[in-house]
């Protein structure tokens, strides 16, 4: 069985145990330490959830936690496809609802796959991503969640001339949420595409409709301190190289650091002053069957590096640290399901050359379709 039949009945088993993804997130709250996320922030979360069809839990969802934060707020993530039945929620949304501008921006993502010899299907395939700002941004219950499509089909590696690949994704974004395109602006991303040395490669594109205009690029897999910082300097980002090494030096000194990745923010007249750096202790690919599975222990030494930074609230390290568990298996009304749970990245966020943000992207998937 591949993972699309193995999701699609995930999904068939879990439309049989309840609605939506706030009826399938209410039974996993013991699991999720207040002091990640508190009561007031879970009743928001839920109160988007109440929106979302419950088919969300066989394809990766999770939660943005800012460990830098005192408060226990989070963001929402979710994935779909176009063609399962969580895709299918969104187009049906689409077509009832013409106010919803989350299912017309998706709707419209949707269309552009599944057009005959979709370019942008042979890149990214027929999944994306959704990031709703509930933590980061109270009271914009209302606002477009970010969108981020990841090329699964193809990858976008440095030094492999793929530039136009870049642009149709950039356009495909850019037009899902009713901006105008612009030539600079897919310029510019193309012109970050090529500084990538090889052996890198482009693994996501973002949007976020309700913030300033950027677009998210996340390149992945520098193999050096050095090799990063003089990417940075060719795009022309227009930070302190010295900041971003001394953050690096300082994880490296603490953790066997094996890559490095980098958050850009492009945009019309160039790439913006924030970086985001993801350094990576395990290795994933995408195409890796077991991507989504951690070794218990695989997280301690970035942890316990992360740990000596100031602005990092240690209850809320400490808590992080059991999020990782093992594959669990849960009984429900249709038979077993089996929970996997793990830590996706963390990012850190340089901004006025200086470390601002620790963010812990955790993830959460259900799958019918195997047992343990």
């Amino acid at each position: 069985m591949d993972i699309d039949e193995a999701v699609a009945l995930t999904q068939d088993r879990l439309a049989e145990e309840g609605g939506t993804m706030a009826e399938l997130l209410g039974q996993f709250r013991s699991r999720i330490s207040q002091i990640l996320i508190g009561e007031r922030e879970w009743g928001r979360i839920l109160e988007l959830a109440s929106r979302l069809p419950i088919t969300m839990g066989a394809q990766p969802f999770g939660f943005e936690l800012p460990l830098h934060e005192g408060r226990p707020v989070a963001d929402f993530g979710v994935s779909l496809a176009s063609g399962n039945r969580s895709g299918d929620f969104f187009e049906e949304l689409a077509r009832t609802d013409e106010t919803d501008e989350t299912a017309r921006a998706v709707r419209r993502l949707f269309r552009e796959m599944e057009t005959p010899d979709s370019l942008l299907r042979e890149i990214v395939g027929r999944k994306l991503m959704l990031e709703y700002d509930v933590g980061s941004a109270p009271g914009s219950d209302n606002s477009l969640p970010g969108i981020f499509l990841r090329p699964g089909e193809r990858t976008l590696s440095g030094g492999d001339g793929l530039q136009n690949d870049v642009g149709i994704v950039v356009d495909a974004l850019v037009s899902s949420v009713g901006w105008e395109k612009s030539a600079a602006e897919r310029k510019n991303a193309e012109r970050v595409y090529l500084a990538q040395p090889e052996d890198t490669r482009l693994d996501s594109f973002g949007v976020f409709p309700s913030r300033e205009r950027t677009i998210r690029l996340a390149i992945m897999g520098f193999k050096s301190q050095g090799e990063i910082c003089s990417y940075l300097k060719n795009i022309g980002w227009p930070g302190r190289l010295s900041a971003v090494d001394a953050v690096i030096s300082r994880f490296q000194e603490r953790a066997d650091i094996v890559r490095t990745g980098a958050n850009i923010d492009v945009q019309a007249n160039g790439v913006g002053p924030t970086l985001g750096l993801t350094l990576i202790v395990k290795q994933r690919y995408t195409k890796d069957s077991r991507y989504w599975l951690d070794g218990l222990t695989d997280w301690d030494p970035f942890l316990e590096a992360l740990g000596h930074e100031e602005l990092v609230v240690p209850e809320k390290l400490e808590a992080l640290a059991d999020w990782v568990s093992k594959p669990t298996t849960l009984f429900a009304k249709t038979g077993q399901f089996v929970l996997l749970r793990g830590i996706h990245h963390i990012k850190l966020v340089i901004s006025e050359n200086q470390l601002k943000q620790a963010k812990a992207y955790v993830f959460m998937v259900l799958s019918g379709a195997v047992s343990i």
